[in-house]
């Protein structure tokens, strides 16, 4: 059993709050001093933590890379293009497929969910092979892509 608060000098102090220990802790009601309100509405003014720089239109152009050729794959026998390092999933979305794998029981349309491989909700049939996590799996040139129905396995199915 934990034992409840008490002070060591025996006083009915109540337990000390963490936030308040240290006063340059965060506090999420307490403004920047040192910005203005005028500030924080200018689309120029510069911010310390902005993830790109003004202009990135994609990931490639934040950090200047140039991607490798763009490669063919195909989806239920619909080409597709990819590039080198997507995902199926990724390759699927950027076709604007969302969708590649039916539910077991219901037929509900799934695809990727958390994008890295712990949902499994981004299950594919990858050149025959069912259950293939197209979030993980990396899009090669000639893959076959086909929409997964259930589990993948016609004996499993409900």
């Amino acid at each position: 059993m934990t034992k409840a608060y008490e002070p060591e000098d025996g006083s009915t102090a109540s337990r000390p709050d963490p936030s308040r220990s240290d006063p340059n802790s965060f506090d999420a009601n307490r403004s920047d001093p040192n910005s203005s309100d005028a500030n924080r509405s200018d689309p120029n003014r510069p911010t310390p933590n902005r993830r790109s720089p003004r202009g990135a239109s994609s990931p490639a152009a934040l950090v200047r890379a140039t991607p490798g050729p763009a490669f063919d794959l195909t989806f239920d026998g619909r080409p597709i293009t990819a590039l080198p390092g997507q995902s199926i999933a990724a390759a699927l979305w950027a076709a604007g497929i969302l969708s590649w794998r039916t539910t077991r029981a219901g037929g509900e349309p799934r695809g990727a969910f958390c994008g890295i491989g712990a949902c499994y909700d981004c299950l594919a049939t990858v050149n025959g092979r069912p259950n293939q996590r197209a979030c993980l799996v990396a899009a090669r040139p000639g893959d076959a892509i086909t929409t997964q129905e259930g589990t993948g396995h016609a004996d499993l199915a409900v």
